[in-house]
């Protein structure tokens, strides 16, 4: 099936330009990004030497848009749509940590229109199409922002559960109103015995026993709550085996509380199939916190070639009681990758193992050259006690074979189940979740 069509409009080489001897050219500003329909973004925005100065090249904003949302937006604009770019002096006092304040004073903005209609008509091309670049105004003053706005075609993968990650689903590629089953997803308790996985058939129980992965707590000194030994496979339509999320740090509350804490979260490891054997392809942890409101927080680190040393990737929060989307997404520049050889692709008229461009080299499947670069993957989660049927977009770069698509199905559904074994220990969850001896 081929990928669903995904345009990227991103907003790049911020910079400031001042007249001479202004003195607002001795603070610091941010600009902050609105498109109808989508939450707000926010960057800092440097200043050049001079006009003729090269500025700042780097992506400072991006919005994704599906062609069911640029046809909607297209219908209630007619034509054309609005980015605006907020341009705010960043206060002294008040601030978060990234020093964006809420009551930093608005200086002025700068509103780029958006042919919808025309990005909606060359949607299928593969070249990005130019919408602004260079130097304008700020509402009519001396005081100058430069910028760059395009739009970049973004194919990417859809996957969706059939049911929850604990019920054991199907998972579907969806195309529009089309959709095919392409996994299966088994949840299981792992064993706590350790097995030799010597065939690829006999990958169905994924083995945690890699000693730098450990929880840190000796067996004989566990707590008395604990949620631990969930484990995720996902299975090709032959029933093969082609990823796994396996909980390798249980999660547990922090003393004196019912809370699984920053200071001590939960983890996951992301396998792959590889030599007979499971290779940690990522590790997932998660936690619950307080700040800005009941939030459950995330970090993802890549593990390259299975190694010790790890690559993060992802570091954010989700509301516990709106649920939101998690996502991975290297805006600013490369990140190493992976995509193991083996078996065949999703995409059609792409290659597939080492033939293609994301396949392992040399046949090790060494990552050391491969790259991640733009919008990786996203999931969605929804909060709290709430169905959760997750929706999984992956970019097409980074998917060369079915074990690269399942390793970031198998990430998804660990970050949903995150999202249950981070509840409160005063809360019971549901039958499918629960080992009759722990709760």
């Amino acid at each position: 099936m081929d990928p669903c069509p995904f345009v990227r409009i991103v907003i790049g080489n911020l910079a400031l330009m001042f007249p001479e001897k202004s003195r607002l050219s001795s603070l610091s500003f941010y600009c902050k990004f609105k498109l109808k329909g989508f939450p707000a973004q926010v960057s800092d925005v440097p200043f050049p030497p001079s006009e003729t100065d090269a500025v700042d090249s780097r992506i400072h904003g991006c919005f994704a848009l599906s062609r069911p949302e640029l046809e909607k937006l297209t219908e209630k604009s007619s034509k054309f749509s609005c980015l605006k770019i907020e341009i705010h002096r960043r206060s002294s006092r008040g601030n978060s940590g990234c020093g964006f304040g809420k009551s930093g004073k608005l200086l002025g903005c700068v509103v780029v229109q958006l042919d919808l209609k025309s990005i909606l008509e060359s949607n299928g091309n593969s070249r990005a199409s130019a919408i602004q670049n260079g130097w304008v105004c700020i509402g009519g003053s001396d005081v100058k922002l430069h910028l760059n706005v395009r739009a970049e075609p973004d194919p990417r993968f859809v996957f969706r559960f059939d049911g929850e990650p604990e019920c054991s689903p199907q998972v579907f590629q969806v195309n529009g109103n089309v959709k095919q089953p392409v996994f299966t997803c088994k949840f299981s308790f792992r064993n706590s015995g350790e097995r030799t996985l010597r065939s690829r058939s006999s990958l169905s129980e994924p083995s945690t026993s890699t000693s730098c992965f450990n929880s840190g707590s000796a067996d004989n000194d566990q707590p008395l709550k604990e949620r631990k030994g969930w484990s995720i496979t996902i299975h090709d339509l032959s029933g093969s085996p082609v990823a796994a999320a396996s909980m390798v740090t249980p999660f547990v509350p922090s003393p004196g509380t019912d809370r699984v804490s920053r200071s001590n979260p939960g983890a996951w490891l992301i396998l792959r199939p590889g030599h007979g054997t499971w290779k940690p392809w990522g590790r997932l942890e998660a936690w619950r916190e307080r700040s800005n409101g009941d939030h459950l927080g995330y970090r993802f680190d890549l593990i390259p070639d299975g190694g010790i040393d790890t690559i993060p990737l992802a570091n954010s929060s989700i509301s516990t009681k709106t649920g939101g989307k998690f996502s991975i997404d290297i805006t600013t520049g490369p990140t190493p990758m992976t995509s193991p050889n083996s078996s065949f692709d999703l995409s059609s008229g792409s290659g597939s193992g080492s033939g293609s461009d994301l396949g392992s080299t040399s046949g090790s499947g060494s990552w050391a050259h491969l790259l991640y670069r733009g919008f990786v993957m996203s999931s969605t989660v929804e909060g709290d006690g709430k169905c959760s049927k997750p929706d999984v977009e992956v970019g097409v770069q980074h998917v060369s074979c079915t074990e690269d698509a399942a390793a970031f199905v198998a990430l998804a559904a660990a970050m949903d189940l995150s999202m249950d074994a981070c509840r409160s220990f005063s809360q019971k969850l549901r039958k499918e979740l629960r080992q009759p001896d722990l709760e």
